[in-house]
């Protein structure tokens, strides 16, 4: 039998039982495709991170949803990175600041952690920005999809579809009450995400629940095996791509936005999400999600030996 630590994380909560749930397996750079994907299936979280190695400033991992290998996971990063700091793997030397590269299979992204007041980490991943664009779906299909009407969509911005590590569409209601309304068909969801290639239906307003966010954010992602992501850093980085794209937000003297987050609120699960941009003659020339993570299980996997 085959044994490797383990541990699942609530990632984007200060506490247990909020926020996405990401497990985490160290040591396994010699587990195959299949057993990854069994491990994924048998813990159940919307996404799994593998470490593979930890070299100085390199981490080398994957992660996996109970459907499929993701090429990019906020709330994956999270957790792992959590947990390597938490382990001693990654250290601070005397600082309050690291900056690591995350290696994937098909991507390669710079990670920077910054140690809280309280000494936990702050994970911020850089992700792609985002290109825009209009398919002209159906409005009144989503709608009836979503349990909406027509009316409840904030008709002063548009439903627009935004592509980076994942594929979004990206729609606009008018408040909290709309969001509160919303009882998704799912299998029909599922279909409409599959026939227009998108993986997820971002949905959200500017009214918020909390004074200190910006947005209040529901995120469908059934077509990728998440009925309602609780968190997604990805989601959100497409969000405030949106909000600036559309003059929604302003940057600060240093050309800098920030935009706080609000998600998973519906379904038990209080998220807390940051997005920061740093502008370049008014266009983004660095887009960052982060957040913290809580630890809530820690133990040991036990495999069957390779025969």
């Amino acid at each position: 039998m085959t044994t490797l630590p383990f541990a699942l994380y609530d990632a984007f909560s200060d506490t247990a039982f909020g926020g996405s749930q990401a497990g985490v397996v160290s040591g396994a750079a010699g587990l195959d495709a299949e057993t990854r994907a069994r491990i994924a299936r048998e813990l159940g979280a919307p996404a799994c991170g593998f470490i593979a190695a930890c070299e100085g400033r390199s981490v080398s991992a994957r992660f996996v949803s109970p459907l499929a290998e993701l090429p990019m996971c906020g709330h994956g990063t999270l957790g792992l990175v959590t947990r390597l700091v938490e382990q001693g793997a990654i250290s601070w030397n005397g600082g309050d600041r690291i900056e690591l590269e995350l290696r994937l299979p098909t991507a390669m992204a710079t990670v920077e952690i910054s140690r809280r007041a309280d000494g936990r980490p702050l994970v911020m991943l850089d992700v792609q920005t985002p290109r825009f664009r209009q398919d002209g779906l159906d409005m009144e299909e989503l709608a009836a999809l979503l349990g909406l009407g027509k009316q409840d969509y904030n008709r002063e911005r548009p439903m627009e579809t935004a592509s980076a590590d994942f594929v979004h569409l990206v729609v606009p209601v008018k408040d909290l009450a709309a969001m509160g309304r919303i009882e998704p068909d799912f299998p029909g969801l599922t279909r409409f995400c599959q026939a227009h290639g998108l993986q997820t239906v971002a949905v959200f307003c500017t009214e918020v629940e909390q004074p200190d966010h910006d947005l209040h954010v529901r995120d469908f992602c059934p077509a990728v095996g998440v009925a309602e992501s609780a968190a997604a850093g990805t989601t959100n980085g497409a969000l405030t791509s949106y909000l600036i794209r559309h003059g929604m937000v302003t940057a600060n003297s240093d050309g800098m936005i920030a935009v706080q987050a609000e998600q998973g609120h519906e379904i038990g699960r209080p998220s807390s999400i940051r997005s920061l941009v740093t502008l370049n003659a008014g266009a983004i020339a660095r887009l960052q999600v982060g957040g913290v993570a809580a630890k809530v299980l820690d133990g040991q996997l036990h495999l069957p030996s390779a025969p």
